[in-house]
This record gives C-alpha cells, structure tokens and sequence, in this order.
C-alpha cells in the first residue's frame, strides 16, 4: 500500500507539472513529466527495497543515499539538456529543462516517502510557471512579441517559445 501511494503521489504532482506545459505547447508535456517523476519514485523505491532483500544482508551492503540522488540528478540532466536548443542566436527550451529536473526531484522525494518536500515543491513549481510568468510579462522583464501571453493571436500561431 505504501509504494502504491508513493507512486501515485509521484503520478499526480508530475501530472502538475506536465500540465502547465502541455497548456503551453511544449515538447516535454504532461506524460514526460509523470513518467519522469515516476522513474525517479520507481528508482527511490528500489533502492529502498534492496535494502530490504536478504541477499544484501551483512557487510557486502554500503548504503549511500546520495548515490541514489546523484544518479537520478545525472541521468535527469542529461535528458533536460536534450530539449535546451541554440537556434538563431537564442536558447530555447531552458525552462522545459529545468521542469524535468524538478518533476526528477519530486519524483525522488515520493518515492522516498518525503510527501511534504514533494507537495511544497510541486507547488513552488507550478506557481513559478504560471505567477512569475504573468509578472515578466506585466514589468515587462520579457519581450512581450518574442513571447505573448497564452491569450494573445500570436501564441495560437504557435510564436510563443521559451
């Protein structure tokens, strides 16, 4: 019950994640993010689980959970800087980067059972999303036509990239 609740919390705030960015068109949309957040849970868990096995039992077992957080980081990263693209003279698809590392890092902390760190995060994540978006727009820290907001024609056209 309790890897089923950590998986499905895992599912959820990555469904968080990914639905900002599915509203937005980007690459990376929902399914990658639950399935992002679900491999780090999954791999959380079965570090959790080996642990638990009797064949790891006894003095041939070093536990090192930061061995876990590394791996997860890495192998996330890597993935992320996959969708960051130098085109014209302009990156695009940083932020889409940066969701995927955070669905990691929630994921990774449901699988671990840490629901607090995992829900507070989802939250920071969807608020910078959406709010902090809204407020580049209305100081105009953006350039309102290389990035309209979601309401305007040009975003319909698909001019809209980040």
């Amino acid at each position: 019950a309790e890897i089923v609740l950590r998986l499905a919390a895992a599912v959820l705030l990555g469904a968080a994640l990914g639905i900002e960015r599915e509203w937005r068109e980007r690459p990376a949309g929902l399914r990658t993010h639950i399935l992002v957040c679900i491999a780090s849970a999954t791999f959380a868990l079965v570090a959790i689980e080996i642990i638990n096995e009797p064949i790891f039992s006894g003095d041939s077992l070093r536990i090192d959970p930061l061995r876990l957080v590394e791996a997860i980081t890495g192998g996330v990263a890597f993935l992320a800087a996959g969708f960051i693209v130098f085109f014209k003279g302009e990156v695009h698809g940083v932020t889409t980067g940066a969701g995927m590392w955070l669905a990691s890092a929630i994921g990774l902390a449901a699988g671990l059972g840490l629901f607090s760190i995992a829900v507070l995060a989802t939250l920071l994540g969807v608020l910078t999303l959406t709010l902090i978006r809204r407020l580049e727009f209305r100081f105009d820290l953006k350039e309102k036509a290389q990035n309209p907001p979601p309401s305007s024609p040009a975003k319909r056209r698909g001019a809209d990239e980040e």
